[in-house]
């Protein structure tokens, strides 16, 4: 293979990975105190894929971002989760940060939000602290699932099976631990998001007291 067929094959393999998403449209949802690479790295690797991708919160113009131990950029919000229609999008994703999935678990908009991907099987990507929102769903008995370890507790009695590491995939749930592994969470989101539908999850009933 001479130089110009090499150029040749990296210029097409290029275009191919960039097109592996087209048409497809995913949510983002978050809140502002984002751990920012959280949010902009999968961002970035779904669009270079050639996916669409909306930031939906709970914010009406603007999200701000929490980077390690100080506030940091600010990012427009596309669509405000009481005005979402889940139906629109292939996917979500949803960014950790401490902040970010404290205030959203108890914003009923986004916990029905993510709830119906679950419902729907739609595939659904989530790292560090974002697992947190999922187990408002009592959508996660039986799922294998990782997280930073700080919730693992809270991930196991929701019924979640918890194992640490960098990446796991359970029928479209893709989970990680923190920003070190996002280069294997962006692999395995975008992989899960060209598939398509998955097994559609069930709702565990709370319990009666």
């Amino acid at each position: 293979m001479n130089q110009f067929d090499v150029t040749c094959f990296l210029q097409n393999r290029k275009k191919f990975f960039m097109a592996i998403l087209t048409g497809k449209k995913v949510a983002i949802l978050t809140e502002s105190g984002f751990e920012e690479v959280e949010l902009t790295s999968p961002k970035k690797a779904l669009e270079d894929a050639g996916a669409e991708v909306e930031i939906v919160s709970p914010q009406k113009e603007k999200v701000k971002a929490w980077a390690h131990d100080h506030w940091s950029i600010e990012l427009p919000v596309d669509v405000n989760v009481e005005d979402a229609d889940f139906n629109n999008y292939d996917a979500l994703m949803i960014p950790g940060g401490v902040l970010n999935p404290d205030k959203m678990r108890v914003n009923d908009d986004c916990v029905e939000f993510a709830q119906h991907f679950l419902q729907e099987g739609k595939p659904v990507a989530a790292i560090c602290h974002g697992p947190q929102l999922l187990i408002e769903t009592g959508m996660l008995e039986g799922r294998n699932m990782t997280s930073y370890p700080s919730i693992k507790t809270d991930l196991t009695n929701a019924g979640a099976i918890w194992t640490d590491r960098e990446v796991i995939v359970d029928n479209g749930l893709v989970t990680s631990r923190s920003p070190k592994d996002l280069e294997a969470f962006n692999k395995k989101m975008i992989e899960e998001i060209k598939e398509g539908k998955h097994s559609p999850a069930t709702r565990t009933p709370s319990p009666a007291y």
